[in-house]
């Protein structure tokens, strides 16, 4: 039986959702702090579970109260999830990220001390007036959902034809529900981004060699609702993420250029976090060795790199995520970046002050038909011919158990670490025949990694 963890700055636990409960109070805490947080509903101050009765009902009536009761809007900044842990005990995980309109106050209270809190500890308390002047005074004005659309005249047949298919129809009110609206009633540039005609395009290019000298093909993926050029992208994008296959004595190890589940996430972190404001859409260039997707998106203000990579999450594009949620594009909010640091770790991210590029070496040669044979159907024991297999040497290498990166890397004789994370630690994770000893901290300096069942079936 597990220890139950105690309350943090970051968790905090209610035993039950009532009427009297101030949940909002523990919201709004989460939403002018940096870091974010996560409320537990079902589980008491001690830390056990003692489950919710009716989850989808409190979801609803979570949802409602902190749609209605904060100010500015926190819609796309929350995210509800259902956990079962004991096995049939229920528990209710609000995940909050920190949101770019700070103060967010209760609107029945306003801007005061009886309105907003701040974390501190363990506790929701009220913020000092003087802090409260100072966050209003720089107030985020330049974000999508406040910016006017310069045309009105929009149609959102590809968003209802997204929302149909996911059994979540729109309603007459959609545009207002889905905060497509300016505090006037017109448009904004969220509605724009979103509308079946605009005037973004997203670029796919691809290059012969390791620079941008020989262009051998150039895509424009828009014009059309954010949603379906995001789909584009994706599709185009796997296209080119081939697949080199071994056949070994056990089974079939197929290997692509990059790691499908990190490519995918990178792909939608650069799109819905993209500053459009700055009409600059993010693109995406293949190159001989590596991918790059660069994206207008500076580290939001106040968020550190080293807060960044432990997961801290600052929406930038709320109206945007909310929809990319709606649509099962996004999982939850905070899942996107351990999904892509648990195959590629913080080198592979540049920051600068206007712009994030993300590089992803690739597996091998991407031309493979120009620049390396065709995959060979040889058929190796991963055992006994461990230099045709580079996954089945790191597995050999866990046998005694867990190791940390460095140390497998150094028992490979590998001084490469992109190539070790490209042929070695990516299948293996892609495969399940290992895993993380951390998995919720994909950055950790204490991260190892540890056979499966599945991977030690392999050497058998």
């Amino acid at each position: 039986m597990s220890v139950p963890m105690p309350e943090t700055h970051r968790i905090e636990y209610k035993r039950e959702l009532t009427p009297d409960l101030d949940l909002e109070k523990e919201v709004i805490a989460f939403l002018n702090t940096p870091e974010g947080g996560f409320i537990y509903l079902g589980i008491d101050k001690t830390g056990a579970r003692v489950g919710v009765a009716d989850v989808d009902g409190d979801m609803l009536k979570v949802k409602d109260r902190i749609k209605h009761n904060i100010s500015p809007s926190a819609m796309g900044l929350f995210d509800l999830v259902e956990e079962e842990q004991p096995p049939g005990v229920h528990c209710i995980k609000i995940i909050v990220a920190s949101g770019s309109e700070k103060p967010y106050a209760k609107k029945k209270y306003g801007l005061s001390e009886k309105g907003c809190f701040l974390r501190i500890g363990t506790a929701a308390e009220p913020m000092p007036v003087a802090m409260v002047e100072k966050l209003f005074a720089t107030r985020t004005r330049n974000s999508i959902g406040k910016i006017k659309s310069h045309r009105q005249a929009l149609s959102f047949e590809q968003l209802r034809i997204y929302y149909d298919e996911k059994r979540k129809p729109l309603n007459r009110q959609f545009k207002t529900n889905l905060e497509l609206t300016t505090e006037d009633g017109a448009l904004n540039y969220a509605a724009y981004l979103l509308a079946d005609e605009n005037g973004t395009s997203i670029k796919v290019a691809k290059y012969r060699g390791k620079d941008r000298v020989h262009l051998i093909e150039s895509n424009e993926y828009g014009y059309c609702s954010l949603i379906k050029a995001t789909k584009s992208v994706l599709d185009k994008l796997d296209l080119e993420n081939k697949t080199a296959s071994t056949i070994t004595a056990k089974e079939r190890i197929d290997v692509r250029l990059w790691s499908p589940i990190a490519l995918r996430e990178a792909v939608i972190n650069a799109i819905v976090h993209n500053d459009y404001t700055r009409e600059v859409p993010p693109k995406f260039e293949i190159f001989a060795d590596r991918i790059e997707l660069t994206s207008a998106c500076a580290l939001p203000e106040g968020l550190t790199q080293a807060e960044f990579f432990e997961g801290y999450s600052i929406p930038r594009n709320k109206e945007l995520m909310r929809v990319f949620r709606d649509l099962d594009m996004v999982e939850h909010l905070g899942s996107g970046l351990p999904r892509i640091t648990e195959f590629f770790g913080p080198e592979c991210f540049r920051f600068t002050e206007n712009f994030l590029r993300i590089t992803f070496p690739a597996s091998r040669p991407v031309h493979a038909d120009e620049e390396m044979a065709p995959v060979s159907e040889q058929v190796s024991d991963p055992v006994t011919d461990p230099v045709t297999d580079p996954v089945a040497r790191l597995l050999q290498t866990l046998l005694n158990g867990p190791l940390a990166p460095s140390d497998i890397q150094q028992r490979l004789a590998l001084k490469h670490r992109p190539t070790f994370k490209a042929n070695y630690l990516h299948p293996a994770l892609e495969k399940g025949w290992i895993e993380p000893t951390l998995p919720d901290k994909p950055s950790s300096r204490l991260q190892q990694y540890r056979l499966t069942d599945k991977g030690r079936s392999v050497l058998k």
